[in-house]
C-alpha cells in the first residue's frame, strides 16, 4: 500500500483555540476520501496545513517536502473559484503542467498530452478558445479542476469542488475522482453533499469541532448517532440496486 499523505498529531490554532485538533491520518493510492463535516469543523484548515499552506504543530508528510516536491505530489484545488486572468481555458489548464515543465517553460507533447486529457475529461473540449474570466461560475469552476487534473499528481486535494454545479455536473465530477482514485491515484474532496459523499467516495473523514470523529466506509460513517451529535439531523440511509442512497430529512435537537 503507497501512502500519498501521513498526518500526525497535526494541529492549527487560533490563538488559544485549537481549529485543528491532533489529527492523526493517512490516505493511501486508491482512495476516494470524502472530508466531511458541519461549517467550521476544519474541513479547509486541515487540507490547507496538510498541504503546508498554514503554521501548524504535528507533522504532515507534504508540508515536510520542498516545495517543488510538494507540487509533484500533491495538487491542490481550492474553495476560490474566481478567473480573473482574460487567457483562454486552454492555457488556464496548461498552468497545471507547471511543476513539469523544462527550464526552457517550453510544453512538450507529454504536457500537451495531459492537458487534453484534462479538457476531455472535464467534458472542455469546446471551450478551449474561449475566455475563462468570461464563463459561468459553474464552467470556471470545471476549468480549475481540469487545471489541477493536468497536474497529474499522486494526490489531489480539492475544497467543494462541486459547490455551485449543476446536478449533472456535480455527478460527472465526482466520478471523475473516483475515476483517479480507480486508476491508482488519491483523492481528498470535503463536501456538505452527504448523499454524493455516500455514493462515489470509498472512505469518509468525519471532522467535528476540529477533531476526528469518524473514519470509514462511508455506511460505517454516517450512523444515527455521528449525525444526530455531529449534524444535529436525521437522515435515510440504505444500499439499494441503485447503490447507496442517503437523504437528510429532519433537525434534531
Amino acid at each position: 500500500m503507497v501512502r500519498v499523505l501521513t498526518l500526525k498529531d497535526l494541529t492549527v490554532r487560533r490563538g488559544e483555540c485549537p481549529v485543528v485538533d491532533r489529527v492523526s491520518l493517512s490516505v493511501a493510492a486508491g482512495e476516494f476520501v470524502g472530508l466531511i463535516g458541519p461549517n467550521g469543523a476544519g474541513k479547509t484548515t486541515l487540507m490547507r496545513a496538510a498541504l503546508g499552506l498554514l503554521p501548524a504543530t504535528g507533522q504532515s508528510s507534504l508540508a515536510a517536502m520542498p516545495a517543488a516536491a510538494r507540487a509533484h505530489a500533491a495538487a491542490w484545488l481550492p474553495q476560490t473559484r474566481e478567473v480573473a486572468w482574460p487567457v483562454s481555458v486552454e492555457t488556464l489548464v496548461a498552468l497545471g503542467r507547471t511543476p513539469h515543465l523544462p527550464a526552457t517553460g517550453r510544453m512538450r507533447p507529454e504536457d500537451r498530452a495531459a492537458v487534453e486529457a484534462a479538457l476531455a475529461r472535464m467534458v472542455l473540449g469546446g471551450f478551449r478558445h474561449r475566455s475563462a474570466a468570461r464563463l459561468s461560475g459553474g464552467e470556471q469552476a470545471r476549468v480549475l479542476i481540469a487545471r489541477a487534473l493536468a497536474q497529474q499528481a499522486p494526490l489531489l486535494l480539492a475544497d467543494e469542488p462541486i459547490a455551485g454545479l449543476d446536478p449533472a455536473h456535480q455527478i460527472t465530477t465526482m466520478e471523475v475522482f473516483a475515476g483517479l482514485a480507480a486508476e491508482g491515484h488519491a483523492a481528498i474532496v470535503s463536501l456538505h453533499d452527504l448523499g454524493l459523499a455516500a455514493r462515489h467516495c470509498t472512505r469518509l473523514i468525519l471532522l467535528g469541532q476540529g477533531r476526528l470523529v469518524a473514519d470509514g466506509r462511508p455506511g460505517d460513517v454516517l450512523t444515527r448517532a455521528n449525525l444526530a451529535n455531529v449534524f444535529g439531523v436525521r437522515a435515510f440511509y440504505a444500499r439499494t440496486v441503485d447503490g447507496p442512497v442517503f437523504q437528510p430529512l429532519e433537525v434534531v435537537r
